[in-house]
């Protein structure tokens, strides 16, 4: 049986406001950024930029000369607005928790 010559993936970008999921099939060889451009999310989202924005596959953060598998969803993640331990160190200030009461061991 003969390998296959070009391979099913999806590119994956969200907003606070939208979610994008793109199928496209790329060739084999084919990496996560070369997707990305090839999916054609950057004209849904132009604040999209591969040299500022991380990207990974399946919530595992890679580089973008990672070569894709069949199936694989890249994903491209937003820069974090505030650091969570900036924010957890703020909140222990206050008293306060990051959601979870410590006092409370089951949740």
């Amino acid at each position: 049986m003969e390998k296959a010559e070009f391979l099913a993936v999806e590119v994956a970008y969200a907003t606070p406001e939208q979610q994008l999921i793109v199928p496209v099939e790329v060739p084999l060889g084919t990496t996560a950024a070369e997707a990305v451009r090839l999916s054609g999310i950057e004209e849904h989202f132009p604040e999209i930029d591969l040299e500022l924005n991380r990207i990974g596959i399946f919530g595992k953060k890679i580089k973008g000369d990672r070569e894709l598998l069949a199936g694989d969803r890249v994903e491209i993640y937003r820069p974090l607005k505030a650091d969570p331990k900036v924010v957890r160190r703020e909140l222990a200030k206050l008293g306060k928790t990051m959601g979870r009461n410590k006092a409370d061991p089951g949740g």
